[in-house]
């Protein structure tokens, strides 16, 4: 199975999506933002870093970029799409995700080893999954604080549409947000349009997929997690399947 990887300028995970993609055992494709095709991946990862425009609003002008009319028409018609940190706040940038990203309510960048609940196990991304099953993968970000209005958070939980949520547990947090790293409403990390084929988290699971990589996993040593595997590994049985 080809799945897409878009490099947008200031993209700094690209090549780990690529790899993660690899070693899921489909097969990687780069794609670049100036242009306006797919070629004929049948999923898309956008993945995380700083891209450019960014100062005007995270993901702002990225979301405008040639590739992602391709993407949100793709988007529409079913294929899945993994939106990971900068691919998140692009997704809700192009409206195929509710909300917005700001600032983290502590004002700082934030790096850690961040547990996830996984509230949803039904989407493209998350069949590898049980409901309430506690992952870790790592966390980096600036601009992670997820933000809507309470009707849209209430259709979001209503319809089941949270797919990660911060769990406690975390080190290295700053004072007073040691589950919920960044402020984010009702502790959500992660979330899904209704028809389950597009997902937006801001955690990174590219960087949790192989052993002597991943993040700390308690009890069983160090660098050892590979929680964030599941993800696309769950997108390759959801094409087939």
């Amino acid at each position: 199975m080809r799945i897409g990887v878009v490099t947008f300028p200031g993209t700094l995970d690209d090549r780990d999506a690529l790899r993660a993609v690899r070693i899921a055992g489909g097969e990687p494709v780069a794609l670049w933002h100036g242009e306006d095709d797919l070629q004929g991946v049948e999923a898309v990862v956008l993945p995380g870093g700083f891209s450019y425009g960014d100062y005007l609003r995270a993901g702002a002008i990225s979301s405008v970029a040639p590739v992602m009319e391709k993407v949100v028409d793709a988007a529409t018609g079913g294929m899945p799409v993994l939106g990971i940190c900068n691919g998140f706040q692009i997704l809700c940038e192009t409206h195929l995700l509710p909300g917005a990203m700001i600032k983290n309510a502590h004002r700082a960048f934030l790096c850690r080893d961040q547990p996830l609940t996984v509230e949803n196990h039904r989407t493209a991304w998350t069949t590898g999954y049980e409901a309430g099953q506690v992952i870790r993968i790592p966390l980096k970000n600036q601009d992670g604080q997820y933000v809507a209005d309470e009707r849209t958070l209430a259709e979001l939980e209503g319809e089941g549409r949270v797919v990660f949520r911060y769990a406690a547990g975390a080190t290295h947090g700053p004072a007073g947000f040691e589950a919920n790293p960044n402020g984010s409403r009702h502790d959500i990390a992660g979330i899904t349009n209704a028809a389950g084929n597009v997902v937006g988290l801001m955690p990174h699971p590219e960087h949790a997929v192989e052993a002597g990589f991943g993040p700390d996993q308690p009890g069983e040593g160090t660098r050892s997690g590979t929680d964030g595997l599941g993800m696309f590994t769950s997108v390759l049985r959801s094409l087939v399947s």
